[in-house]
């Protein structure tokens, strides 16, 4: 027997059956043209005028940056729009409840389609980093697993906050004034470091520096234990406070 939250993923993929080609298509091209046009070209200057970044070539430290900046854009944008169309434009939710689904089945459901979707983003990013020749060692595998968990802490606080909308003009602010500040000064084409004190603060408080730290030091092999279970402590409570929201609202709005 198909469990609820089964049955949600199951029309989430069902949706993603018309789209999965071209979305594969530019999950591989983008990061390949990023890439080579950023830590290639911009990295060549870099690491000829500075010796690269923290002792490695730029594009070593610049592509474990984008794997987690990646999952953020992807968790941002799945956790927005679609989930809107479910709630309000096209009632899916509704639906769904009429049958014998539970809100929580919903959440649950939603979480899951998340985490396919990432992890297919992810193992995409890392497929290209492979021809790049970045990765060092076989445990920057679980680069994949990190990036999957900076996008949930993303998604599941934006989540809870769609479930309570009822028009789609607050999703620009949240690119404007969170994704993209975070896009640019968390760390994937710096190091926080450079940032005044201030700043610095402010960035490690988000769940990007934390996923960017934690994927770059997996990718490369710099990762420490003390740094891992920080890095790794502040996704998971992003995810977990989120999910909780998430739960919440969705109730609230959902049940009458």
């Amino acid at each position: 027997m198909i469990s609820g939250p089964a049955r949600v993923l199951e029309y989430d993929l069902h949706l993603y059956r018309r789209v999965w080609r071209g979305s594969v298509v530019v999950s591989f091209l983008s990061p390949l043209l990023f890439l080579a046009a950023m830590g290639l070209g911009l990295g060549g200057l870099v690491n000829r005028s500075a010796g690269g970044v923290n002792g490695v070539a730029y594009i070593l430290f610049l592509a474990p940056g984008l794997m987690a900046t990646t999952t953020m854009q992807t968790a941002s944008s799945e956790s927005t729009y679609p989930i809107l169309a479910k709630v309000y434009w096209e009632r899916t939710y509704e639906a769904m409840l009429s049958t014998p689904l539970r809100v929580r089945d919903l959440v649950f459901g939603e979480l899951a389609w998340l985490v396919v979707r990432l992890t297919l983003v992810a193992v995409l990013f890392f497929a290209v980093m492979l021809v790049f020749r970045i990765p060092r060692g076989p445990e920057a595998a679980l680069a994949i697993p990190a990036a999957v968990l900076n996008g949930l802490a993303f998604a599941t606080p934006i989540l809870a906050f769609t479930a309570t909308q009822t028009r789609d003009t607050s999703f620009s602010a949240i690119q404007r004034f969170l994704i993209m500040p975070l896009f640019l000064f968390a760390g994937a084409f710096f190091p926080i470091a450079q940032l005044p004190q201030v700043l610095q603060a402010v960035a490690w408080l988000t769940p990007l520096a934390h996923g960017v730290s934690l994927v770059r030091g997996l990718t490369l092999g710099t990762l420490t234990q003390s740094g891992a279970l920080v890095d790794i402590g502040v996704l998971l409570a992003y995810t977990l406070a989120g999910g909780v929201g998430a739960a919440i609202t969705f109730r609230r709005r959902l049940i009458k």
